[in-house]
């Protein structure tokens, strides 16, 4: 007996695998590469076990991620879905002045750069939507807004996939920099995704007057790790 899927469901199914896609570390974007600032955290001795660099991340999850990225990706979606072109604009620039390092603005353009020459091979995003992010110096927030809207999943769930995917590269940096083994590296996975729905939460109670981006010791770290000796990250 041949099995049929109803319509609604099958544009459900769809729509959460292209955001199951878009959170994959397989995603040639270069996520892989950054600890942002993590490596310079546990050179300096600030992290150096699991309980510690658990403690980090979910400090950098609540502090960082929520209060500035996720924020952006919320409102940058519903521009991208309303054709808000100066909105649009307005976030990605945020994105870029609010960066305190040059090497944490290098990752936010080389990533958004690769995920934008993703779209260009993908099918989902509009082209004239494609032309308008490359006309941008783009952001990685604001072009994941891009890949998501074109989704159609709820705004929720976007944010959902950005964080979970941040949450994966992240706990990879943490195993190869302090080192942890793959078992500690789950528990910290864990604890990330408990507390990833309260952070979302948070960042869709954030406006243009209420978004920030002020983490000075992510910046002083990553200033740091800009001259570190050794290092196998990228920031």
């Amino acid at each position: 007996m041949a099995i049929t899927t109803e319509p609604a469901q099958a544009m459900h199914d769809a729509s959460l695998m292209q955001l199951m896609w878009l959170a994959s570390p397989a995603l040639p974007i270069g996520g892989f590469s950054y600890s942002e600032c993590l490596e310079a955290a546990v050179d300096t001795a600030l992290v150096a076990t699991e309980s510690g660099a658990c403690e980090w991340l979910l400090d950098q999850l609540h502090l960082s991620l929520a209060r500035a990225d996720l924020s952006v990706v919320a409102q940058a979606v519903a521009a991208w879905r309303h054709d808000d072109a100066a909105g649009i604009a307005r976030l990605n620039a945020w994105v870029l002045h609010t960066r305190e390092s040059s090497e944490l603005r290098q990752q936010t353009e080389q990533m958004g750069r690769s995920l934008l020459e993703w779209l260009r091979n993908h099918t989902t995003a509009q082209a004239g939507q494609i032309n308008q992010l490359a006309a941008l110096q783009p952001t990685y927030p604001v072009a994941f807004a891009l890949a998501a809207s074109a989704t159609r999943a709820p705004v929720r769930d976007c944010l959902l996939a950005y964080a979970f995917g941040w949450a994966e590269n992240m706990v990879q940096a943490a195993i190869k920099s302090v080192p942890l083994g793959q078992s500690a590296g789950q528990r910290i996975l864990s604890a990330l995704t408990a507390e990833i729905p309260a952070a979302i939460d948070h960042a869709l109670a954030l406006d243009d007057t209420t978004r920030q981006a002020f983490s000075p010791m992510l910046a002083i770290l990553s200033s740091q790790h800009e001259v570190q000796y050794s290092r196998l990250f990228r920031s």
